[in-house]
């Protein structure tokens, strides 16, 4: 059941629209001016405001502001009050943030439709899309209908990047995020020495360059294509105002970003105590396991030695030696252009 606050200052109106509400299903909770309706947000964050401009001690404007910058309100479904229809006072409400207005008096029936609107305009989203199976334009859409952006990545257009080509480099401003439509790119980072680090490889469907944005800082890390590679550009305007207006959609670059973290724990982990045998061993089976949802049929490993090598933190030497042990168990079949797993669980088994 969803939970509607109400700010009201006139008592009338204030009973009466709670009335409606609570007979149509909803659970309303109400505040006679803005002070008291930000404390009762803050204690129990509602789905959706009802807010009245003109209030005493905190006006409708103050109490969005607030909404704005509270992380734990920012997000929420605001509608405002109002028996000031002036264009200027509708202008600064929708500059603010606010989603909707209703003009007093107002109708039952226009009550409704616009708190079933707002509630509504989330649960379009899915939990999750087929990302490689041209799921982010219908992601994208989805995002831009929930959050009313009207620009939502207006360049969507492929852009192709050879292989070799820098998309960004460790200090660069972050400017957009990007999406591998096709190819791979790798992420890395590069030692005072000079010595590079692959810290992850992202192939179709993988958002990548998202962590600077959301830190608002430069890119600590580099993007290189590793193959000719199609990337879909999302500008960072865009980007932060999806996530800011949709707590749906920043769910979900939560998780992609925690599940980034996690794989990263692990091959601290692995480099710090993992045997090289353990670490060539989980390498292949991830970059196998990748392949095949890209090629079923025939997922082949196409890496160069050097940027394995960098994958797994060796050397290119260390790396060919146990390559060639696995060769000769017959665990994998092994060419100068690419490498295919044969048997996995023997892989898997055969890793310390």
């Amino acid at each position: 059941m969803k939970t509607i606050l109400l700010i009201e200052d006139n008592d009338f109106i204030r009973e009466n629209t709670a009335e409606i509400l609570e007979l149509t299903g909803y659970t309303v909770r109400t505040a006679a001016d803005g002070q008291a309706g930000v404390t009762q947000a803050l204690a129990e964050r509602p789905d959706l405001v009802l807010c009245d401009i003109m209030m005493p001690v905190l006006d409708g404007y103050g109490v969005l502001h607030i909404f704005n910058q509270n992380p734990r309100l920012t997000g929420v479904p605001f509608i405002f009050l109002t028996a000031k229809t002036e264009r200027a006072d509708l202008r600064r409400g929708m500059a603010l943030g606010a989603d909707d207005y209703l003009t007093k008096p107002f109708e039952k029936s226009d009550l409704l439709s616009a708190v079933s609107g707002r509630l509504s305009r989330f649960q379009h989203l899915k939990p999750a899309y087929d990302l490689r199976a041209n799921g982010l334009p219908e992601f994208l859409a989805d995002a831009q209908k929930a959050g009313s952006l009207a620009s939502l990545s207006a360049d969507r257009r492929p852009h192709a990047v050879p292989r070799k080509q820098i998309i960004y480099a460790e200090g660069d401003e972050a400017t957009r995020l990007y999406f591998v439509q096709a190819g791979r790119v790798k992420i890395s980072k590069t030692t005072a020495a000079g010595k590079e680090l692959i810290t992850g490889i992202c192939g179709a469907g993988e958002f990548f360059g998202y962590r600077a944005l959301l830190a608002g800082a430069p890119h600590h890390d580099a993007a290189v294509a590793l193959d000719d590679s199609t990337l879909l550009y999302i500008p960072a305007d865009d980007f932060t105002q999806l996530l800011l207006r949709n707590p749906e959609v920043s769910q979900q670059f939560v998780r992609m970003l925690a599940n980034r973290a996690d794989q990263q724990d692990d091959q601290l982990l692995d480099l710090a105590y993992g045997s090289l045998r353990k670490r060539v061993a989980d390498s292949l089976l991830h970059l196998h396991a990748q392949q095949l949802l890209l090629a079923p049929a025939d997922p082949l490993i196409q890496l160069a030695r050097e940027d394995m090598a960098a994958l797994i933190g060796t050397t290119p030497e260390s790396l060919s030696r146990i390559l060639s042990e696995f060769r000769q168990d017959e665990s994998i079949e092994l060419t100068p252009k690419f490498i295919k797993v044969l048997l996995p669980d023997k892989l898997r088994r055969s890793n310390w």
